[in-house]
């Protein structure tokens, strides 16, 4: 009875993750959709916008690193929801924005809530990822994909029937509380400190909160958790490449009408969503190392195809490749930072996220002023090498793999 009250918990838990993963792609998917009618609402051009998005990078990653520490001391539990809602209520101030000014300030506190949510759910995940003591970490990403599918539906329509964005994104803000209130109840608990030595082998969840020691949030990050925080940059830059990229890269270089280039950016995160869906189970087989270590050696081979081909179709299948080959890669980095240190999951989660996030905000940086002076496709050769870099230091993970048993610790019951 003991044993299945801890299993159902634990498959709450891992549900509520799905919730939470899922609104934040919601979310952030809806700002992005009303991005040009907001853009015109406040009378800016391409080029004021594109510096006022730095702000929400900016913001998130300032989020990052402040509720790191804070998820380690008050446990995920309390900072998850505390998080969602934060950044559900602040998606409805970009439709309230009137001039650059106020987009600014709204930009910023979004991507301040996103940062905060993306930490915290992500060590809440890890936890989970405890407690069933085999991967889950991929699955929950691919849900973040799936609510940005949502968003685009969800927009597209809102938009045809000339909704405003501050009706709308008000109408996502209460929703996100909403979803908030009902999911944070089944949210697992802090492990007890007795417990925290035999963290990677044991069931996530405890019957009493307890805050980690306050000089955990003192402890300096590891070389480790700074070397997966590199390949999270490397690897979350490639990924912002085929975002950014992959589109103008159908048009530019092979020509392809507009219609058919868009597909190279459908082909890439349709592979994405359905990669991070299976990769649970080949990590579980092969573990962590093999799965970055060949996925980012086939994302090479995919983007390398991508830059050298002369025919759409082929340009259309590397982008694919790359797609799955991506796919399972930064999960593991954050799924390995949060078991490296229990007591420190939060924190080494958001040195790792941070990193990679400024990785993804800098392929646009980098790409773009190479353009100058090489052809659009011929760049892509600089992401290949960081996807070689990445097959060749993966053993880096090594040291943390989730590993199945059959029975849950007894220590929980």
């Amino acid at each position: 009875m003991e044993k299945t009250g801890i299993e159902r918990s634990l498959r709450a838990a891992r549900l509520a993750t799905f919730g939470f993963f899922t609104l934040n792609g919601f979310v952030l998917g809806m700002w992005v959709v009303h991005i040009p009618v907001v853009e015109h609402r406040a009378g800016i051009s391409h080029a004021v916008l594109g510096w006022l998005l730095l702000l929400l990078g900016g913001g998130a990653f300032a989020g990052m690193q402040l509720v790191g520490p804070l998820t380690d001391r008050f446990g995920a539990r309390k900072v998850v929801p505390v998080s969602a809602a934060l950044c559900s209520a602040a998606v409805v101030l970009p439709g309230l924005a009137a001039n650059g000014w106020t987009l600014g300030a709204a930009l910023l506190m979004l991507g301040f809530g996103n940062g905060c949510l993306d930490v915290s759910m992500n060590t809440h995940a890890v936890q989970v990822e405890r407690g069933y003591r085999r991967p889950v970490m991929s699955a929950f990403h691919a849900f973040f994909s799936v609510g940005g599918v949502l968003a685009a539906l969800v927009g597209a329509r809102t938009l045809s029937w000339d909704w405003s964005p501050a009706t709308t994104l008000a109408l996502v803000s209460v929703f996100g509380v909403a979803v908030t209130a009902l999911a944070a109840p089944a949210l697992l608990r802090p492990e007890p400190a007795d417990g925290r030595e035999a963290a990677d082998q044991q069931v996530a969840g405890s019957q009493a909160p307890q805050a980690s020691p306050a000089p955990t949030a003192r402890r300096r990050t590891p070389p480790r958790i700074w070397a997966l925080a590199a390949l999270a940059l490397m690897l979350m830059l490639c990924e912002g490449v085929a975002n950014d990229w992959s589109v103008l890269a159908m048009r530019d270089v092979l020509d392809a009408p507009a219609a058919t280039a868009a597909f190279a950016y459908g082909a890439f995160s349709t592979a994405m969503t359905v990669g991070r869906l299976l990769t649970d189970r080949v990590a579980a087989r092969f573990g962590p190392v093999a799965v970055v270590r060949y996925g980012a050696a086939l994302g090479a081979i995919g983007l390398t195809t991508v830059a050298l081909s002369p025919w759409i179709p082929l340009a259309l299948a590397g982008w694919t490749v790359f797609g799955i080959g991506l796919s399972g890669c930064v999960p593991q980095l954050f799924s390995a930072a949060g078991h490296a240190d229990q007591d420190s999951a939060g924190t080494n989660v958001s040195r790792v996220a941070g990193l990679g996030y400024l990785g993804m905000l800098a392929g646009p940086a980098i790409i773009g002023p190479l353009t100058h002076f090489i052809p659009l496709n011929v760049t892509f050769f600089l992401p290949v090498a960081f996807c070689v870099i990445a097959a060749g230091t993966a053993r880096i993970l090594g040291t943390t793999t989730v590993t199945r048993v059959s029975e849950p610790a007894s220590q929980y019951t």
